[in-house]
């Protein structure tokens, strides 16, 4: 089944019932028994729920994935996988990572004796330097937030099968329409569902999409045990947003290139952060990786400092300044003091996500009046 259709389809039957083409709002706690143990495959909903489920079942088809697990948000999906760890076991990731998840890895497990190494994961070689028994897990973004670095995740996936330690891919800028890791060798894909999958910022959700049995198993008995499961009305909304996946990340891909060209040549940026230029490190990488680039771009301005780049985000009129990203709305973010704050600037600086650079989203809007936006905001 081809990727459109699998978006329109995977996972979801018409209601036996009555017929309904669209997966209905099983918008119920608990479920009926005919005796103990009887129960069809659902009692509580914060385990199984009908709406749950069909969407679970079609966002692990999107990922080419056997299993999936929705959660309440990306946090909580992230969450149940560092939950798999215990006292004493190390984790490599990025060092260009999103703040949240950096702020969960830092303030949260750290204090349970789990180790972190934040590496520049753009040479796949560095994993073997930091590797030993007590390592459990590698985590990685591709493309990474915010400054776009592409991590080459069949080359990670070969050192992870090798050494037995699982690998996790934040999949969420790429969306599965662009990307596909299980496919390159991942052991388990993260998405924050907020972003392109629902794609209309009315939800916020996490996932998990998997292979192995028994790793799912370890995954839904955290998953049922600790709670951070999504209601009914969110999973219809995300299997409503899903059906339009596909038409919306190419419409994302063709006005990000645009953005990107008109961006790459302004007077007023200095560097630009965006896969699909040659020039862009590790291009061939996502090349091979990655279907095409997205609508997921970033710049510094060239002589700005806080005042000055303040001045520039706030001066947009179709891209609305604000967190968050991939909804079919253009968004402009700036990083140092929204989505990344929480990372010490030392940090931040290292990566290159410093006080002058921003942030952009590029929705579905006419390209005309987003490249208007940009050059009235910029002048």
């Amino acid at each position: 089944m081809k990727f459109a259709t699998k978006a329109i389809h995977a996972g979801q039957e018409p209601d036996p019932t009555t017929g309904a083409v669209m997966t209905p709002i099983y918008q119920t706690s608990t479920y009926w028994q005919s005796s103990p143990g009887d129960n069809k495959g659902y009692e509580y909903s914060r385990g199984t729920n009908p709406t749950r489920k069909a969407l679970e079942n079609c966002l692990a088809a999107l990922e080419n994935a056997q299993f999936g697990l929705a959660f309440s948000s990306g946090m909580g999906a992230t969450d149940a996988v560092m939950k798999l760890l215990l006292p004493g076991d190390e984790v490599i990731t990025g060092n260009d990572l999103y703040g949240g998840s950096y702020r969960m890895f830092t303030k949260i497990f750290a204090n349970y004796g789990i180790n972190f190494h934040f590496l520049d994961l753009s040479d796949p070689a560095i994993v073997n330097e930091y590797v030993n028994e007590n390592t459990k897990l590698i985590w990685i973004e591709t493309p990474t937030n915010p400054t776009m670095q592409i991590v080459d995740i069949e080359a990670i996936a070969k050192i992870s099968k090798e050494k037995n330690i699982l690998l996790a891919v934040d999949n969420t800028f790429a969306s599965p329409y662009l990307q596909n890791p299980i496919d390159l060798g991942a052991d388990i894909v993260m998405h924050s569902v907020t972003k392109y999958i629902g794609g209309h910022s009315d939800v916020v959700m996490g996932a998990l999409m998997l292979n192995d049995e028994e790793l799912y198993k370890r995954l839904w008995f955290i998953y049922n045990s600790c709670g951070a499961t999504p209601g009914p009305m969110d999973s219809f909304l995300v299997l409503r947003g899903i059906k339009t996946l596909h038409l919306r990340m190419k419409a994302h891909c063709e006005n990000g290139r645009k953005v990107a060209e008109f961006l790459k040549t302004h007077p007023k940026v200095d560097k630009i952060y965006w896969p699909g230029f040659t020039d862009h490190p590790n291009h061939s990488v996502a090349k091979k990786q990655m279907r095409d680039f997205g609508g997921m771009i970033s710049v510094t301005l060239k002589d700005a400092g806080l005042v000055e780049t303040f001045r520039i985000v706030s001066s947009f009129k179709v891209f609305s300044l604000a967190e968050s990203l991939g909804g079919v709305e253009s968004l402009v973010n700036h990083p140092v003091t929204m989505t990344h704050a929480s990372i010490p600037k030392a940090e931040r600086d290292k990566a290159g996500v410093v006080d002058n650079l921003i942030r952009l989203s590029v929705g579905v809007e006419d390209i005309d009046d987003l490249l208007a936006d940009l050059k009235q905001a910029l002048a």
